[in-house]
């Protein structure tokens, strides 16, 4: 296949692709083209592979826009500030946009606010959009699970869940269960059918949509005792089971005709395994042993297994058809050196869409046509010449006690790798990891000078179970020595200056900054905090009542980080007093993830301890910085503060740490 650009690319498209990569000098691109939304931010591509859907940002606005196979616009609608999940096609002639809005709720709920889901139909052909549900008293709460889109009898059908309310005996609605019911839409007449039945209190249950719009399995959890059950389409009992940690799920439909796959987390061993399940009954077998999949692949008709991605430091892909594989093998051969990124596919396979990074590539977005051999560019993420792209690498490093870990190392630009200021940035979760690739954060402060290690510590995803449960029962401490074993790794490579160091994180890795300037000290001169986790007890205390006291919940909970004064020994609020460096604290004021008051009661800790600290509101914003004026302005803020207390040119001095400290602090 050929790597090649369409000739002929409309006037729309130039703009997109050329705005993005216009020329300017090499020096570090304006924090704005990193803090903002991707000036390219999502993509679709139509079942009949004629149309692109196009989430991005043009001449200032962030625009829908949908282009045809000759690169010509033909639908466009602004976007403003959604909140937006996913992009789907509904057919070939409908957008369905899944969005997410911050909303408060009233009294009898577990928790003052939550963060409710909704879908927008948008035709093409100029009709009015509308939301799923629109109109139907009887279902509230918006959309509460999406199963995708489905094509019969030439008409598109799409399957979500929602909350159903009752009526009494004066028809009056009242709300009986927050547990949600399976409906199918039809996506040209607005009509709603339900589909499956509402599960009993306590109980969680997940569905499986068949080709026919009808339920094809059906698995019910019961939280308190831990059993399972699994039914088919007659609601018979097909295979049960136990797992006291919740560690069960629904996959899809099986590769097999007349099969289901379900994934199964083991308590003990932390080992998750795909099993397929005939609908008819029988045993279960395992399939896919010691694979790990990062995303299943669905056809878009049959909704039957046809391959899956796997979890590795690049992307990888198996396809049961041949010729698929073939397809997609020649796909990651058109573009060496980078990582391609699988987003979409037309119903035949033969037009992909992709995206690519790593080396010198902003995040590229490419339509991919098998019959040809082509592929066309439309779009970058972000405004960053390849010159300006700091380079990233994989860094393999040894713990204290003999645990290997992995990490992303990215350097800035035109430098020489040799006692760079560097800033340690620690991912969420902690069940995450980071790969080699175009992170912006991570590109922003390579751009400012600094060298940028994400280290992949004990707790992570993607190096096997043992690799995971080693983190539990460590938060604060080996998967906190984790991180600056990291920092002492680099500084005896000479690669940074350990006394040029700060921390900075968001989420569990806000929780990691904090923990490194109290739970250990004389390591960074820095850290910044983006709503992370200040006091750990609090956090568990507010997951449980928010969950309803789910029993699954506190059992994950107390394996996972501990309970009682386990807790408070790893909370950082704690330790406010033995703090010896600047602390800069972010929060989204509408986050219902980790809440607001977690860094609004580390402020006050810190400033009663008359600690050096700044606390930064993001008003109307989320736990995911999901609008582009407070992630801006979380960047902005950030960046400010760390070349304030750690200049990215020669040292000042005021040495924080050593390569002994960060290798001994513990």
């Amino acid at each position: 296949m050929k790597r090649e650009f369409l000739s002929l690319v409309s006037i729309f498209l130039s703009m997109f692709v050329a705005g993005i990569a216009a020329a300017r000098p090499a020096s570090a691109p304006p924090l704005s083209v990193y803090g903002r939304l991707p000036g390219f931010e999502r993509a679709a591509l139509s079942p009949s592979g004629e149309r692109v859907a196009i989430i991005g940002v043009l001449d200032t606005k962030r625009l829908l826009i949908v282009v045809d196979k000759d690169a010509k616009m033909i639908f466009s609608t602004p976007l403003d500030d959604m909140k937006i999940r996913s992009l789907n096609w509904g057919g070939n002639d409908r957008i369905l946009i899944y969005k997410s809005d911050t909303v408060s709720l009233g009294a009898g709920f577990s928790t003052d606010k939550t963060e409710l889901a909704s879908v927008f139909v948008i035709p093409l052909d100029g009709s009015k959009a509308w939301s799923i549900f629109q109109g139907k008293d009887d279902i509230s709460g918006g959309v509460r699970q999406f199963f995708g889109v489905n094509e019969r009898d030439g008409k598109w059908y799409g399957y979500f869940s929602g909350i159903t309310l009752d009526r009494d005996t004066g028809g009056e609605r009242f709300l009986k269960s927050t547990n949600p019911v399976p409906y199918e839409v039809d996506l040209q007449t607005q009509a709603v059918r339900k589909i499956g039945l509402r599960a009993g209190d306590g109980i969680f249950r997940s569905w499986i949509i068949g080709a026919g719009g009808t339920v094809a399995a059906s698995l019910d959890y019961q939280s308190k005792s831990g059993d399972w059950q699994l039914r088919g389409s007659a609601a018979a009992k097909i295979n049960s089971g136990n797992t006291k940690l919740g560690g069960i799920d629904l996959v899809g439909l099986g590769n097999a005709a007349g099969t289901i796959i379900y994934s199964q987390t083991d308590d003990e061993d932390g080992e998750t395994r795909w099993f397929e399940q005939p609908l008819a009954g029988g045993s279960a077998k395992e399939i896919l042993a010691d694979t790990y999949v990062e995303r299943p692949f669905f056809d878009d008709r049959s909704r039957q297994l046809i391959g899956y991605s796997i979890v590795g430091d690049t992307p990888s892909y198996r396809f049961f058809d041949a010729r698929r594989q073939k397809i997609m093998d020649a796909t990651q051969r058109a573009f060496p050196g980078l990582a391609v990124n699988l987003v979409d596919g037309n119903e035949s396979f033969d037009r992909l869409l992709v995206q690519t990074e790593g080396g010198d590539d902003p995040q590229s977005w490419w339509l991919v046509d098998i019959k040809t051999g082509a592929a066309a560019p439309i779009g970058q993420s972000y405004a960053v010449q390849s010159a300006q792209v700091a380079t990233t690498r994989l860094v393999h490093y040894v713990a204290a006690d003999g645990k290997k870990i992995a990490g992303v190392l990215t350097l800035p630009p035109g430098t020489i790798a040799k006692s760079l200021p560097v800033v340690v940035f620690p991912h969420g979760g902690p069940a995450a990891r980071d790969t080699v690739g175009f992170d912006w954060w991570a590109q922003a402060f390579s751009a400012q000078g600094y060298a940028v290690l994400q280290p992949n510590f004990r707790g992570s995803t993607g190096y096997g179970a043992e690799f995971r449960r080693a983190g539990y029962g460590e938060w604060g401490r080996k998967m906190q020595t984790d991180i600056s074993d990291g920092l002492a790794y680099l500084a005896k490579e000479g690669i940074v200056d350990p006394s040029r160091a700060c921390i900075m994180g968001a989420s569990y890795g806000g929780y990691a900054a904090l923990a490194g300037v109290t739970l250990q000290q004389g390591i960074y001169r820095c850290a910044v905090s983006v709503a992370g986790i200040g006091d750990v007890a609090k956090m568990a205390r507010t997951d449980q009542a928010q969950s309803g006291h789910d029993p699954t919940l506190r059992r994950a909970l107390a394996q996972e980080i501990g309970s009682g004064r386990d807790l408070a020994a790893i909370s950082p609020i704690r330790f406010a007093d033995k703090v010896t460096v600047p602390v800069m604290l972010i929060h989204g004021k509408d986050d219902t993830v980790v809440r607001y008051e977690q860094s609004r009661d580390m402020a006050g800790a810190l400033r009663r301890a008359g600690k050096a600290v700044e606390f930064v509101t993001l008003d109307g914003e989320d736990h995911y910085l999901s609008r582009g004026d407070t992630r801006l302005a979380m960047l902005e803020a950030a960046v400010r503060f760390i070349r304030t207390h750690n200049p990215p040119g020669a040292a000042s001095g005021q040495a924080a740490g050593s390569a002994t400290a960060a290798a001994g602090a513990r």
